[in-house]
C-alpha cells in the first residue's frame, strides 16, 4: 500500500480511499474474529473506521515515506484501536494505492490461455510468410585470382 499527494481527479481519489478503507476494515474484522481481546477494543463506541483511516494517513504523512508494507499499515490501524487516548488528527485528501492480487476465474484463465496461443500462432505465421532475404555471398579471405597480378 502506498500514498501520495492528492491528485486532481477527486472521484478517482475517493475510489482509492474507499478501497483502502475496505481493505483495512476487512483486515480488522478478521482480526477481531480471531482475537477476543482485540474485538473488545475494536467494538469500542468511541472508535470508528473513518477516524482509523485518518489516523493512518496522518501517521504515514508524518513519516515522510511513500510506500509501506501491508503489515505496517495494518499495524497502524490496530494501534489506533489499541490505544484509548489516541488522536486521529485532521481528515485529509490523499491518493492511496492498494495493491491487490488479481484472482482469475477458470473461464478467464482459459480465455487468457487461448489468447496467448493465438498470439503465438499469429507471430509464427507472420515470420513464415515474410519474404526471405537472400544473403550475399561474402568471402572473408579472398584468394587472388590468376588475372589479379
Amino acid at each position: 500500500m502506498g500514498w501520495s499527494n492528492p491528485p486532481h481527479n477527486t472521484q478517482r481519489d475517493m475510489k482509492a480511499t474507499d478501497n483502502f478503507k475496505a481493505t483495512i476494515k476487512a483486515y480488522l474484522d478478521q482480526r477481531a474474529e480471531s482475537d477476543i481481546l482485540f474485538s473488545f477494543k475494536y467494538s469500542a463506541p468511541r472508535k470508528n473506521i473513518d477516524d482509523c483511516i485518518t489516523y493512518v494517513l496522518n501517521t504515514v504523512q508524518k513519516s515522510g515515506c511513500n510506500g509501506f508494507a501491508d503489515d505496517e499499515i495494518f499495524g497502524m490501524a490496530v494501534h489506533y484501536y489499541d490505544e484509548d487516548n489516541i488522536e486521529a488528527g485532521k481528515p485529509m485528501n490523499a491518493h492511496v494505492v492498494v495493491n491487490h492480487v488479481v484472482q482469475l476465474s477458470e473461464e478467464e484463465k482459459q480465455e487468457a490461455h487461448q489468447h496467448a496461443i493465438q498470439k503465438a500462432q499469429d507471430e509464427a505465421y507472420r515470420k513464415m510468410t515474410q519474404p526471405v532475404k537472400k544473403a550475399k555471398k561474402v568471402v572473408l579471405n579472398p584468394q587472388p585470382g590468376l588475372f589479379d597480378f
